[in-house]
C-alpha cells in the first residue's frame, strides 16, 4: 500500500480541495474554461464529489475535490476511488491532521488481497493512482498505521490452510526479529506440563498443535502493557459443529490475534516507552476422536474449572489461560481482542466493536481515541447482575450459559473471572471483517479499533 506514494514531482496533477460549503463562492474564481467544464458536466460540489478537469489538449489539468466541512478520515476516501491511474499532488498548505488523514486513506484504498491470483506481467487492471506525499502530513504515523493495518488484513484474509497456529507463530517471529523482541512459544503437550490446559483442550484435535505465543519487548522497568489476542485459526464449532454457512468465514476467527499482532507492531515501531507483552493462544477448533465434548470439564491455569456447555464457545476457553498468565505480572493495563460472540454483532452490527472495560478512565480514553481516529468503539456493560449466569453446575464456570440472552455480556463476564482485581482491563469483541466494500475498506479482513487503541496508548505513554 505504501507504493501508492512518491516524493514531489513536477509532472503530478494538482488536486484542488474545496470545502463543499465554499464551492459556490469558489466557482466565481476559476477561469471561464474551468467554470464551463464544471457546469457542463453537472459537477455540484457536494461532499465527496471528485472530477478531473482537462486542459485544451485533453490532458488532465487538475482535479477538483469537494470535501465535507471539518472532514474525518473516511470523508477523504472518495478521492482516490474517483481517479484513474496517474500521479496527483495535494495542496502544499493542507491542515496537518487532514493531510495525514488523506495520505492514510489513500493507502488503505490501495489495499488488495491477491496472493493467490495469477497476474500477467503486462496486466495493469489493478493499477492505482499515486499520491505525492503531502508536505504537512505525519509520514511516520501514516507508514506505521498502514503497515499494521495491512498486516491485520493479510493475516485475516489468508485461508486457514496457510494460516494455522504455525502461521500465527511465524508472523509473531517476524515481528520479534524486526523489532528486537524476545519470543517464546509453548507448543503441544508442553502446554500441559507448563500448565496451560485450557488452550491444549481446545486445540488438541488438530494435527497442527495448539500453542501459546509469548512476545516481550521494551525496558523491564517501563510500565507494563499486555495485549492478548484470540487465535482460533479455524473454527468448525467442534463437536457442536457449525452449519456450512456458519463456517464460511471462520478463517477470520483469529482476527483478535491479528489485531494484537498489528497493535504490537505499532507500539514497537513508535517506540512507546512501555514494556510490552503479547500473548496469543493459537489453536484450531477441530473434530476428532480426542476433541473436547459437550459436558466435559476443562481445568485452567487459574485453577478454575470450566464446564463445556458448547464446544463452539471455545474462544473464551483459550483466552482464560492467556488472561491468567497476562494478569500474573500485574500489568498497568491489559487489553484483549477477540472475534468472540455473534451477540455483539446482533447488538451493534458488524462495523462497531463492543468494548467492555472494568476501568472508567481506560474506557474513556479508548472511546475518546475512537472518535478522534474515526475508529469507533461502543462501551457495553460488565453487568454484575448477570455474573451468576456464568457459574457452572458441575464446575466453577460454564462456557455457554443457557438462555442465550446477553451473550456478549456473559462472555465478557466469563473472561473477567480470569483478570485479577485491580488490573485495568479492556475486552474488545469485534467482527474483524467487512461484509461489503466501501471506499478505503474493501470486503474481507479489517482492522477495527486498532487506531483507537494505539492512539489511547500513545496519549498515555508518549514517545
Amino acid at each position: 500500500m505504501l507504493n501508492s506514494f512518491v516524493d514531489n514531482t513536477a509532472s503530478a496533477v494538482p488536486i484542488v480541495v474545496i470545502p463543499s460549503s465554499e464551492f459556490a463562492d469558489w466557482m466565481n474564481g476559476p477561469d471561464d474554461a474551468i467554470r464551463k467544464w464544471l457546469t457542463t458536466t453537472g459537477f455540484r460540489g457536494k461532499p465527496g464529489n471528485v472530477i478531473q478537469v482537462p486542459d485544451t489538449d485533453g490532458n488532465v489539468d487538475r482535479v477538483v475535490f469537494t470535501v465535507a466541512e471539518n472532514p474525518s478520515l473516511w470523508d477523504w476516501a472518495a478521492l482516490p476511488g474517483g481517479l484513474r491511474t496517474g500521479t496527483y499532488a495535494p495542496p502544499n498548505d493542507m491542515d496537518p491532521a487532514q493531510a495525514t488523514d488523506l495520505a492514510l486513506v489513500w493507502a488503505l484504498s490501495a489495499y488488495k488481497y491477491d496472493r493467490y491470483k495469477k497476474r500477467d506481467d503486462d496486466d495493469d487492471t489493478d493499477a492505482k493512482p499515486t499520491l505525492v506525499w503531502p508536505e504537512t502530513c505525519d509520514r511516520k504515523s501514516v507508514i506505521r498505521t498502514v503497515e499494521a493495518t495491512g498486516l491485520v488484513r493479510d493475516l485475516i484474509n489468508t485461508p486457514a490452510a496457510d494460516m494455522g497456529p504455525d502461521g500465527l507463530a511465524a508472523a509473531a517471529r517476524g515481528l520479534a526479529e524486526d523489532h528486537g523482541a524476545a519470543l517464546s512459544i509453548i507448543e503441544g503437550e508442553d502446554l500441559l506440563t507448563q500448565n496451560y490446559p485450557a488452550i491444549h483442550a481446545v486445540g488438541r484435535a488438530n494435527d497442527r498443535a495448539p500453542r501459546l505465543i509469548d512476545l516481550i519487548w521494551g525496558d523491564d522497568d517501563a510500565p507494563k502493557v499486555t495485549l492478548v489476542g484470540k487465535g482460533v485459526c479455524f473454527d468448525t464449532g467442534g463437536l457442536d459443529i457449525k452449519s456450512a454457512a456458519g463456517m464460511k468465514l471462520m478463517k477470520k476467527d483469529m482476527g483478535g490475534a491479528a489485531h494484537a499482532l498489528g497493535l504490537a507492531r505499532m507500539v514497537m515501531a513508535a517506540k512507546l516507552p512501555v514494556r510490552l507483552r503479547l500473548l496469543v493462544p493459537a489453536v484450531e477448533n477441530s473434530i476428532a476422536g480426542n476433541a473436547m465434548r459437550p459436558g466435559d470439564v476443562v481445568p485452567t491455569r487459574k485453577g478454575l474449572s470450566i464446564e463445556i456447555g458448547n464446544t463452539d464457545a471455545e474462544g473464551r476457553v483459550i483466552l482464560a489461560d492467556a488472561l491468567t498468565e497476562g494478569a500474573s505480572e500485574k500489568p498497568e493495563l491489559m487489553i484483549d481482542f477477540a472475534t468472540l460472540t455473534g451477540a455483539a454483532r446482533v447488538a451493534l452490527g458488524t462495523e462497531l466493536p463492543a468494548l467492555f472495560c472494568n476501568d472508567d478512565t481506560l474506557a474513556g480514553d479508548l472511546l475518546t481515541a475512537g472518535t478522534k481516529t474515526a475508529d469507533a468503539l461502543w462501551r457495553m456493560p460488565l453487568w454484575a447482575g448477570y455474573d451468576k449466569l456464568v457459574d457452572g453446575k458441575v464446575a466453577d464456570l460454564n462456557n455457554a450459559p443457557e438462555g442465550g440472552h446477553g451473550g456478549a455480556i456473559t462472555a465478557a463476564l466469563f473472561l473477567q473471572r480470569f483478570v485479577d482485581a485491580g488490573i485495568p482491563w479492556a475486552h474488545i469483541d469485534l467482527m474483524a471483517w467487512n461484509l461489503t466494500s466501501r471506499p478505503g475498506r474493501p470486503e474481507g479482513g479489517e482492522a477495527m479499533g486498532l487506531r483507537a487503541v494505539f492512539d489511547a496508548l500513545a496519549q498515555r505513554y508518549p514517545a
